[in-house]
């Protein structure tokens, strides 16, 4: 199923939040209503380095979502491109929608001159790592997360 990927419009809400739900809810977290508020903020506030985009069937219907961001990467000595959060929809997935997200990542970190774009999964997430390792194998780093 060919899909367009374009940027997420204010009147993309609903859409957009029945995504991030869902994204939400494959990685058994509630979205609370503020956290929807303030990533909906990043998304349309122009001084946010935060960009979201939708993928839509021919149809109009939107089943994926990708959401990324600049993120220094010191070692470098450059910014990298952070792709955040990617979400097909289970009746869309093996249809290309993820790799169609990744690609335009990809082309906006090359627009933008960045080195690269990076991403993390779930070790469990057997579908998407297939679809991740046909673009790079996964890296040896181990994510650690601890409240302040």
């Amino acid at each position: 199923m060919p899909v367009t990927i374009r940027p997420v419009a204010l009147d993309d809400r609903e859409a957009w939040q029945r995504l991030f739900a869902d994204y939400a809810t494959f990685y058994k977290l509630t979205l609370a209503p503020e956290t929807a508020d303030a990533v909906w903020g990043w998304i349309h506030d122009p001084q946010n380095p935060f960009w979201a985009d939708l993928a839509i069937t021919p149809d109009g219907v939107a089943v994926g979502l990708v959401q990324y961001q600049l993120m220094h990467r010191s070692l470098g000595g450059s910014m990298t491109c952070y792709l955040s959060d990617l979400y097909v929809a289970p009746e869309a997935r093996g249809h290309g929608a993820g790799r169609a997200m990744i690609e335009h990542v990809r082309s906006f970190a090359r627009g933008r001159g960045l080195p690269g774009v990076r991403w993390l999964t779930a070790e469990g997430n057997a579908p998407a790592r297939a679809l991740y390792d046909t673009f790079a194998p996964r890296t040896e780093f181990v994510l650690y997360s601890i409240a302040p």
